[in-house]
């Protein structure tokens, strides 16, 4: 019976029907379905019915819709795909009529150079979280003796815009660290 009716889905679709709402007992709502009839298929099988999925409320709940948000760890990346294990000093300044500004994170010593061997130079520095990615190239790297200590990385926010979408990151980043703000 099962290929017969693939089969009978696969035939060119000429004649559509629909059906009524129908309500069930839990309170959601099915949407009209379609029912598919080929009028070119020697077949003569079983209809098939194709539910289309739709969100209704449940009764004695709001109508503003909840969306489902997955909560993502924020991390910090040099190398895409590698998150960087030390912590950063942040340094934060803002413009006075609160347009723009520059953050400057400070990594001592930051893990990207164990792993920069294998795994490729860096190429950035992004700021992953459950928004998306912020990102920059104005990265420098500090040698002592020959042998890198220190990475700064320098993130330009050019609108208030940018600077509630990083000020969001951040929180969620030093929430997710242990970091604390400390105004000077």
């Amino acid at each position: 019976m099962a290929a017969l009716q693939s089969l009978a889905l696969s035939s060119p679709i000429s004649h559509c029907q629909q059906q009524h709402q129908q309500r069930s007992h839990s309170g959601l709502v099915s949407s009209p379905r379609v029912v598919y009839q080929s009028a070119n298929s020697s077949l003569n099988g079983q209809a098939m019915q194709i539910p289309r999925q739709r969100w209704v409320p449940l009764r004695g709940s709001s109508r503003t819709s909840r969306a489902i948000t997955m909560m993502v760890k924020p991390v910090i990346q040099f190398i895409q795909g590698t998150d960087e294990q030390t912590i950063p000093d942040v340094r934060l300044t803002k413009s006075r009529d609160g347009s723009n500004g520059v953050a400057i994170f400070s990594f001592d010593q930051p893990s990207v150079f164990d792993s920069s061997t294998e795994l490729g130079d860096i190429t950035g520095f992004y700021m992953i979280d459950e928004e998306g990615v912020l990102n920059t190239v104005d990265v420098s790297a500090k040698f002592v003796n020959g042998k890198p200590s220190r990475v700064e990385a320098k993130y330009t926010m050019r609108t208030p815009r940018d600077w509630d979408r990083f000020m969001r990151f951040m929180e969620r980043y030093s929430d997710a660290n242990g970091l604390q703000f400390i105004k000077k």
